[in-house]
């Protein structure tokens, strides 16, 4: 397949949230097509009884790719969108992931247990999420795509260690670190990210 992605599809986090990526796509300066996804019960999409795992979310997201496409991902849907590059190799050209796990054992690598005060932010939240243990560690060598991985420095959520961890195990993964950065780096540093994803796709 071409290496030229036709289609940048956005996903975003368990916070669900449909705009975390749009500052970035609007700063793009790429005219390839973009398209936002939410996750049902998971902020204000609603949710869908046959929906009870990331093998499903991913399912759905693959649905969506009807050309080559570069994924664009924040932390859950970052396992997401590697599920999703694994499964259909055929149909991804790019990854870019910000903050997310991939699913590393976060705990061994420093990350701050986040469940109990994500669950008590969000109390809707689907139960399977917050059990989810999904462990990709031994497949991230599979992936033969140029990964772009984006980490905030100030992350306890998924800290510097993860990526750092993700860039030894993808086999061409860049990672670029935001000093000042948290967790939603890639919606409070959008100007910057999205340079870094118009070289990436470049």
């Amino acid at each position: 397949m071409t290496n030229t992605p036709e289609k940048i599809l956005f996903l975003p986090g368990a916070s669900g949230n449909t705009q975390f990526w749009c500052p970035v796509a609007e700063a793009l300066e790429t005219s390839i097509a973009v398209q936002h996804m939410g996750w049902p019960g998971f902020g204000s999409t609603p949710a869908k009884p046959n929906i009870t795992g990331l093998k499903h979310l991913a399912e759905m997201a693959i649905a969506e790719i009807d050309r080559p496409t570069a994924l664009v991902a924040q932390s859950m849907g970052g396992v997401v969108a590697v599920l999703i590059a694994l499964e259909r190799p055929d149909l991804v050209t790019h990854l870019v992931l910000a903050a997310t796990s991939d699913g590393l054992n976060l705990p061994a690598l420093g990350a701050t247990d986040w469940r109990e005060a994500f669950e008590a932010d969000y109390p809707t939240l689907p139960r399977w999420f917050l059990d989810d243990r999904t462990d990709l560690s031994s497949q991230l060598h599979e992936l033969q795509l140029p990964v772009l991985l984006l980490w905030g420095a100030e992350d306890a959520i998924s800290p510097i260690t993860v990526g750092q961890r993700l860039v030894q195990l993808i086999p061409d993964a860049t990672l670029e670190v935001f000093p000042e950065a948290g967790h939603d780096l890639g919606h409070t540093h959008a100007k910057a990210v999205a340079r870094l994803i118009d070289k990436h796709l470049g």
